[in-house]
């Protein structure tokens, strides 16, 4: 009867994940729009990413307290709500036009999906072996790709489905044409969240309402002897690399995602619209997907840390080889690296939890807060690519998927705990 409870939980869950890869992938639909639009740089546009990973960092801490004292499917259910308040505050983000409007609704988006990554990953690695977790978790992240397949096709045609004018056309409009024209440009953002925000809420019910595992002693951050601290978690190896090799990781996926449409759409790479750039950064996600599933299956017969390590090397090969080329080559290149980033946050997150017992619910609080990667190296690599051009500053990411492959291949390993640690941990066995 449990068994079977598990797995209409995974059933569920899954579904979550699709949504906050939906979610974060719109992000690089709104990059070149937004720039357009406000007619910004590339590290101003960057503050896009910056605003919605650095939710993660400000707010894992936090929102793991709320799960702690709520559960794990409650903390879902909230996160999901938060996500939906986000997404209606594009609508008046919109009308005014605002930039820091839009990055305030950003924010409140990505504090409700912090609350999912906060609660939806250990929940994931509870249903079920702990042996099997890293498999388990790459099936459900399949779906959180599928999410990130299907939203550049949805937000390039609703949101980069006109025509941008370029910077000398604005600048020959008149100064009340201009507005008008940036104000039609940026409604153009108000259905897509809507919808999101109608389907974020009806989810939310949805999950409340439904009977499932709720883990809320496991969601305690303390154990039967001691309050556990995130500096007793940092003690072991494996979960402070662990931290380092999410953040490397997040940083690499969003720079490389967040410059796709800009990259592709030049001359001598692609050689195509923004529109149609859009399609190719569905590709790349749905690489994803594709190696996600198939990472689960590997991981049947290949120890997760060793594939960790090999998927890493072939995107470090990938990133040089798009920064020696250009046209076609290039482009297919930096596309292909998504295949290879498939498994690399479910496995390092399950990795960096390996063995922690009462201490797991603080390293995933942690390991969370290393999302904000995601915001720190995109604006760097915006820096970059403003000084040097885009083509030079894949360098950031090459570097990171250098210390992943290291993590997978000697930085996971477990150490013995510290006695204390050791104790707390058999006190709750």
């Amino acid at each position: 009867m449990q068994r079977s409870n598990y797995r209409s939980a995974l059933v569920v869950v899954t579904t979550i994940f699709f949504m906050w890869g939906f979610i974060t992938c719109l992000n690089d639909i709104l990059i070149p729009h937004l720039k357009a639009v406000f007619s910004l740089n590339y590290t101003q546009t960057m503050l896009i990413q910056f605003t919605f990973f650095g939710a993660y960092f400000i707010m894992s801490l936090p929102m793991g307290k709320v799960l702690a004292r709520i559960g794990y499917k409650n903390a879902i259910s909230l996160g999901l709500l938060i996500a939906a308040v986000g997404a209606v505050m594009f609508y008046p983000a919109a009308r005014a036009p605002s930039y820091p409007l839009f990055l305030t609704a950003l924010f409140v988006l990505a504090s409700g999906v912090t609350m999912l990554q906060v609660a939806a990953n250990p929940y994931v690695s509870l249903l079920g072996p702990e042996g099997s977790a890293s498999s388990r978790l790459n099936l459900a992240q399949a779906f959180n790709s599928l999410g990130t397949t299907l939203a550049p096709y949805f937000g390039g045609m609703l949101i980069l489905g006109a025509a941008v004018l370029g910077a000398s056309e604005l600048a020959e409009m008149s100064s009340a044409d201009r507005m008008a024209y940036k104000f039609q440009q940026a409604q153009s953002v108000q259905l897509p969240y809507l919808l999101l925000a109608a389907v974020l809420a009806i989810l939310a019910v949805v999950i409340y309402l439904w009977k499932l595992p709720n883990f809320k002693d496991q969601a305690r951050d303390d154990s039967p002897t001691e309050k556990v601290t995130a500096a007793q978690a940092l003690r072991h190896p494996h979960v402070l690399f662990g931290v380092i090799g999410i953040f490397a990781y997040v940083g690499a996926e969003v720079s490389i995602g967040s410059f796709l449409i800009n990259y592709i759409s030049l001359p001598d790479i692609g050689n195509m619209s923004e529109s149609d750039a859009a399609s190719y950064v569905a590709y790349y996600w749905g690489g994803a997907m594709i190696g996600r599933f198939i990472g689960s299956a590997l991981m049947q017969k290949i120890r997760p840390s060793l594939l960790l390590g090999l998927f890493a090397i072939v995107a470090a090969l990938l990133t040089v080889t798009t920064m020696l080329a250009s046209g076609h080559t290039a482009m297919w290149s930096i596309v292909a690296i998504g295949l290879f980033n498939s498994i690399m946050f479910p496995t390092i997150f399950t990795l960096g939890i390996a063995k922690l017992g009462p201490l797991t619910s603080k390293a995933s609080s942690l390991l969370i807060m290393a999302i904000v990667g995601g915001a720190i190296l995109p604006v760097a690599q915006g820096a970059i690519a403003d000084t040097v051009g885009i083509h030079h500053a894949f360098v950031l990411p090459l570097i990171c998927y250098l210390f992943i492959a290291f993590y997978g291949f000697r930085g996971s390993r477990v150490i013995d705990p510290h006695p204390s640690v050791r104790d707390a941990h058999a006190a709750s066995s």
